[in-house]
């Protein structure tokens, strides 16, 4: 029987579900009235952002509770936390859309746009990491910012030497 930390992160990621996928349809029936309409594709890349990180976590659950037998109590904060972390590159994946910073297949439809940006977000939020490493290095290309301490791959392979597992 899984530890009761495991039910407990499982219930929270679904109640997280269920809140953002209710934001979703209502949003789609118009019950935002007071949402400007040129927000309405921000809100989505949040929640798109945010269920793409609650998604990930909940593959998390099942893979290290599940599969592999490894659940660490150790990871509790980053299943609280990733799936804000996802909200909020959602959000940052709309500025770099739509500001031409981050490109995708370009078309003459107005709503194939607004999908492609909340699969971006959806992407941004289910992996985070990569999206990180990617805004990293168009920053990188355009201004000259070097990439995070946490991005460069000789920190990738200290926490390999650490023994700090990739919390999958």
């Amino acid at each position: 029987m899984p530890a009761p930390s495991v039910w407990l992160v499982t219930l929270v990621l679904f109640a997280e579900i269920v809140a953002i996928s209710a934001a979703l349809v209502a949003a789609a029936l118009g019950r935002f009235p007071w949402l400007p309409q040129n927000l309405e594709v921000v809100a989505g890349c949040l929640l798109f952002g945010a269920l793409g990180g609650c998604t990930y976590c909940l593959r998390g659950v099942y893979l290290n509770a599940c599969v592999r037998k490894t659940w660490d109590i150790g990871w509790l904060p980053w299943y609280l936390i990733r799936p804000v972390i996802s909200l909020i590159l959602g959000g940052i994946s709309y500025l770099f859309v739509k500001s031409g910073l981050l490109l995708f297949g370009a078309t003459e439809q107005p709503d194939a746009s607004q999908l492609g940006m909340w699969a971006v977000a959806f992407l941004a939020g289910l992996n985070v990491d990569k999206f990180v490493a990617k805004i990293e290095a168009v920053g990188q290309t355009v201004w000259g910012i070097e990439p995070s301490r946490q991005s460069k791959p000789e920190a990738a392979s200290e926490s390999n030497k650490t023994g700090r597992q990739s919390h999958e």
